[in-house]
């Protein structure tokens, strides 16, 4: 995989948490106190920061076939699961997931909440909505950043990829303090699914010790193996559900 290729797929798949994550601190911030929001997400990274660094040299101990079939499990059990909801999305089966329904779900429950505050935080609530949702969010970016960036063989790049994604979509939403609501995320979703399946099949299988051929190369066709196969079951869904309603 080149650096670029790296590089993009890591961005896309961080943008798509970011954008959940700024969701949920822009919710505490415009409906209740911005101090305590922003305090609540500085808290959040600073224990990311330490969890990463704490659990990131282990990582390095853990022979590659073995890291490689691990990782390549983990990210199946991911990206099938988003790539199951991108699915069932695509065919109309479940509902298309709306940033500013969420947004003013968020809203009127930080507005309903008590208020109150603990030492230097004023507002708790704001506090803890934006610590556990920038910190939840952070876990799964620098999952990604790990386990790309390692198997890779190239951390910096997964990093950069990260921070880049990180730093438009913060830049973005703060400056039109608002739900990134017209970035499509469903499709975002879908193409992240497609790629964490991929990956994730292209790697446990070298885990077991297997090769494909061409090497990473074969990359070119498992991507696109998947998105169509995506893509068919979501028509079959679409048809299935469009006979029944007709029926």
């Amino acid at each position: 995989m080149s650096a670029w290729v790296l590089f993009a797929t890591v961005f896309v798949a961080c943008a798509v948490e970011a954008v959940e994550a700024l969701t949920i601190v822009l919710a505490a911030g415009t409906s209740r106190r911005w101090g305590s929001a922003l305090q609540g997400t500085g808290a959040a990274l600073v224990a990311l920061a330490a969890t990463v660094g704490a659990l990131g040299p282990a990582i390095g101990l853990i022979p590659l076939g073995g890291l490689r079939l691990a990782v390549g499990g983990l990210l199946l059990v991911f990206g099938l699961q988003w790539l199951r909801k991108a699915v069932l999305r695509a065919s109309g089966h479940k509902a298309l997931h709306d940033e500013e329904a969420r947004y003013a779900r968020q809203v009127a429950a930080a507005e309903a909440a008590g208020h109150g505050g603990r030492g230097v935080v004023h507002d708790w609530y704001a506090f803890t909505l934006s610590f556990k949702g920038v910190f939840l969010e952070g876990l799964e970016v620098a999952f990604i950043v790990v386990t790309f960036g390692t198997n890779q063989g190239d951390v910096p790049v997964a990093v950069l990829g990260a921070v880049a994604a990180v730093a438009v979509v913060a830049g973005v939403g703060f400056a039109v303090r608002a739900p990134l609501a017209k970035v499509p995320e469903n499709t975002m979703k879908f193409a992240v699914g497609t790629m964490l399946t991929a990956f994730g099949l292209f790697w446990s299988t070298e885990g077991t010790g297997a090769d494909w051929p061409g090497g990473d190369v074969a990359l070119l066709v498992i991507v696109p193996a998947v998105a169509a196969l995506a893509s068919g079951y979501a028509a079959l869904l679409r048809r299935g559900g469009t006979a029944g309603a007709a029926a």
